[in-house]
């Protein structure tokens, strides 16, 4: 037994060695805000939990039945001062989590842009945040930057402490865009656009990753974000725009149909209003695009297109 019991302490460090504490040690602001709700959450349950687990301990260590000193009152029914002190803190924190949500879920609305990239620094007037598109594919990301006017399958790269807007939908299925060192989680589905805001505030390598089972080949859909300088970005930017592919509809055609461990592939240039087309799923055999469907009118009388302006697609219903 000592020498199972040896083997499996050893085995112990072996088996954590993969872990790693990323959305407790994020790179980016909204993460890290995340990060700190999460331990302010835990921080009040343990307020109700650690009493509790002492005070079981105690009154069984107390009232066990070889203590005879332990006073016994069989005929006990009722205290004022235990059942202020059952309901009244866990009211209290009931209470306070009601609020740190209430302000949080405002404050970090992925749909709201920042109003900060850092503890203390407040973004600047002229920063423009960097425009990224991102459609998830089976089983593939495709990354759309319309400034740059380049697109990337399965790499991504952003300034550091730069804001950065993401727009996500979806070519079949719902999936989840989700980088644990920059933000939270969020969808991305079909015929539907949403948002994230973020920035990233250390220059390094990240993991993304799908968070949302969507098939056979779910278990490769995975990306490097690469944190930059702005002298770095520029050059990646270089980079990819010298490749001479051009991401147009056939091209994307081709890119949609399902496919597993996809490489990194560059396109130095982007048809414009490519990713209005995917929002729209023009490119899906059957109708016309969502944009151009016919709606009845609110009035009741007759039909009008879909406005264009308004993307067509669905968008996410979100606080405004």
């Amino acid at each position: 037994m000592k020498t199972l019991r040896g083997l499996l302490l050893l085995a112990l460090p072996l088996a954590l060695s993969g872990c790693h504490t990323v959305l407790m040690s994020p790179s980016g602001d909204v993460a890290l805000q995340q990060r700190d709700l999460i331990i302010t959450s835990f921080v009040l349950m343990l307020l109700i939990v650690v009493p509790v687990i002492i005070a079981t301990l105690v009154f069984a260590w107390r009232y066990r039945a070889s203590n005879e000193k332990a006073h016994y009152d069989p005929n006990w029914d009722h205290s004022t001062i235990v059942e202020l002190m059952i309901w009244s803190a866990p009211l209290l924190i009931i209470i306070a989590l009601g609020a740190i949500t209430w302000v949080s879920t405002h404050k970090l609305d992925p749909y709201r842009p920042l109003d900060r990239i850092a503890a203390g620094k407040v973004v600047p007037v002229d920063t423009k945040p960097l425009e990224v598109d991102v459609v998830a594919l089976d089983w593939k990301w495709l990354f759309i930057y319309p400034e740059q006017n380049l697109a990337v399958v399965n790499e991504l790269a952003a300034p550091v402490d730069r804001p950065i807007h993401f727009n996500l939908t979806a070519s079949t299925v719902m999936n989840s865009f989700f980088i644990p060192a920059l933000a939270g989680q969020i969808y991305a589905m079909p015929g539907m656009e949403t948002t994230l805001q973020a920035v990233i505030n250390k220059p390094g390598d990240y993991w993304g990753m799908s968070a949302n089972y969507s098939g056979a080949g779910f278990s490769y859909m995975n990306f490097t974000f690469h944190g930059m300088s702005e002298d770095d970005f520029a050059k990646w930017v270089a980079q990819a725009k010298s490749h001479g592919d051009t991401l147009d509809q056939a091209t994307y055609t081709a890119l949609e149909a399902p496919s597993e461990k996809n490489p990194v592939q560059y396109y130095g240039s982007v048809t414009p209003g490519l990713y209005q087309s995917i929002l729209n799923r023009c490119f899906q055999p059957g109708p016309s695009c969502m944009n151009m469907l016919r709606v009845p009118e609110p009035s009741g009388g007759g039909e009008a297109s879909a406005s264009s302006d308004s993307q067509g697609a669905m968008s996410m219903a979100h606080p405004q």
